[in-house]
Formats: C-alpha cells, sequence, structure tokens
C-alpha cells in the first residue's frame, strides 16, 4: 500500500489514486489544476491554504489503508 507524505508533490499524490481529489476538493484545496500542483508539496499547498497538512495527510491515508 502506497503512503503519502507531507514531501510529496501533488501531483506526484495523485498518480497514486485519482480517489484522493475528492479528498482535497471537500478540504478546500482545489490543487488538481492549479499549475502550481505540478511543483508543490502538500506541506506547502496546505501552508497556503491555512490548513494541517498532519490532518490532511491521514485522511488521505485512510483512504488509501480502506481500498
Amino acid at each position: 500500500m502506497a503512503q503519502i507524505t507531507k514531501e510529496m508533490i501533488i501531483a506526484d499524490i495523485l498518480r497514486v489514486d485519482q480517489g484522493i481529489i475528492p479528498i482535497l476538493m471537500e478540504a478546500g484545496m482545489h490543487c488538481i489544476g492549479c499549475p502550481s500542483s505540478q511543483g508543490e508539496t502538500l506541506e506547502e499547498a496546505c501552508m497556503v491554504h491555512g490548513m494541517d497538512v498532519n490532518e490532511l495527510v491521514k485522511k488521505i491515508n485512510d483512504h488509501l489503508a480502506s481500498k
């Protein structure tokens, strides 16, 4: 099973599982089509959006573990 970390680039995270898209969207992170997603880490994006990166990483990894 893949594990997502806060150091991963958003585009790489989305390649792991497209099911992560709704999780990011629900969190208010509409990075999917943003050019920044090609070079921005999840941690950097969370900083910009004022989110707790550890909480988001947990949600994503819980989703992956449930598959």
